[in-house]
């Protein structure tokens, strides 16, 4: 394992500084990693990030989940000629949400990741050669039994809270469900208890525009070019799910790129500004991506459903005895609010605490990440609240399993 992170001090006195990412090794050879297939994997090579200091009792602790192409670093900057600080930089920091100046906070790349943990793009031990599509199947129950071996390595028995959103929100949900012991709140942000139909079928499109690049050569590219129009493509239709139809008419309407008349040429591949958008996004992807990754971690999240292994929503997470904080936005379509109220309801039933906001936006599904001033301003008093009432005398209001009763608070868009 490396040496820890070094902050410093940059001008920004609520950034957490200049970060390093760590290294483990968990799940041995004779201990190996059990996957819900069957199939057994070790060593695991995690990639992960701390920031701020666990304090002596190990109670601090918050656990981060990121979403599907995101990565370990969260917060801070790798360098000082960093351009580009972490993915949740706004909310990870001193005097933050989630405030290193109280909070030891973890984030990691998941397991079939391609930034830093064991995925299709690291050796197989048995070969010599980048796994591809040999690696085994994974599920996000795989994904948090690798976090919370994490968690265990760094000698912490509890967590304060595991938070995430879109796919790290599935996560956090099975955590709660998966060790219900272990976290004492739970925080899901634009997620749901299962994709949709029409989640999949995005999906499969974007598999598909991956399989049928000539350069896939059956998932063993590492040695070539690899599928980059595929993954480029596929990329350029998720982000589409990511917006909303309010946030793509303001930035870009009909608006041409390079031209003031139309050209009327039906190979121009690009001619209006959001067409221009989409390839930049595309490309951008490819040079930080493994197609192999966005294969399986794709197929993890068709086949997240937290029903199927305890029977319904309320029995997996009816046996935690942590708070939820769920949070959805009018402008999601890809996780829309209903899918929230879903979990709620069924909280709600079980006798469960919980805290639901539905948020209006312009931004769509990536508004959790975009539009932190809002959900900053109503998930810290919820971390506040669950950092000063240790679970042996936390007495919580009773949740009445009445649906009328959901706790929704609006607030108006950027």
């Amino acid at each position: 394992m490396t040496s820890p992170p070094v902050p410093s001090h940059p001008h920004d006195e609520r950034s957490v500084g200049i970060v390093s990412t760590r290294f483990i090794d968990l799940f041995s050879g004779e201990t190996p990693l059990r996957l819900e297939s069957g199939v057994t994997l070790g060593p695991v090579r995690v990639a992960y990030e701390t920031y701020g200091q666990l304090n002596s009792d190990a109670s601090n602790a918050i656990y981060i989940c990121h979403a599907l192409t995101g990565d370990a670093h969260v917060a801070g900057r790798h360098s000082p000629e960093s351009k580009k600080a972490g993915w949740w930089d706004g909310m990870v920091g001193p005097g933050k949400t989630f405030d290193t100046n109280k909070y030891f906070v973890i984030c990691s790349n998941v397991l079939g990741g391609c930034q830093g943990t064991t995925g299709p793009g690291s050796i197989n031990p048995a070969t010599g050669q980048p796994w591809g599509t040999n690696f085994p199947f994974i599920t996000i129950g795989d994904m948090v039994e690798v976090q919370a071996e994490l968690v265990r390595s760094l000698g912490i028995e509890r967590l304060l809270a595991v938070v995430g959103g879109s796919l790290g929100g599935m996560m956090a949900l099975d955590w709660a469900a998966r060790f219900p012991e272990m976290p004492r709140a739970i925080v899901c942000l634009a997620s749901s208890a299962r994709l949709t139909a029409q989640g999949i079928a995005f999906n499969s499109v974007g598999r598909r525009a991956i399989y049928a690049d000539p350069n896939f050569q059956n998932g063993d590219y590492y040695a070539n070019e690899g599928p980059k129009f595929g993954l480029a493509l596929a990329r350029m239709i998720a982000h589409i799910t990511y917006l909303s139809e309010t946030s793509i008419e303001r930035k870009f309407g009909r608006r041409l790129q390079n031209s003031d008349q139309l050209g009327y040429e039906p190979q121009q591949e690009i001619e209006f500004q959001i067409e221009s958008y989409l390839h930049y996004q595309g490309q951008r992807f490819i040079e930080r991506f493994d197609a192999n990754c966005y294969l399986y971690l794709t197929r993890a999240m068709d086949y997240f459903d937290i029903t199927q292994r305890y029977g319904s929503i309320a029995q997996a997470l009816g046996r935690t005895k942590a708070p939820f904080f769920l949070c959805s936005y009018t402008s999601d379509w890809l996780f829309p609010p209903q899918q929230s109220r879903e979990i709620v309801t069924a909280l709600l039933g079980a006798g469960q605490h919980v805290t639901y906001l539905e948020l209006e936006g312009v931004k769509g599904h990536d508004s959790f990440l975009l539009e932190l001033e809002q959900l900053e301003a109503l998930l810290t008093p919820f971390m506040t609240y669950v950092a000063q009432h240790p679970p042996d005398t936390t007495k919580l209001p009773p949740a009445r399993p009445n649906p009328a009763s959901l706790a929704i608070s609006s607030a108006g868009g950027h």
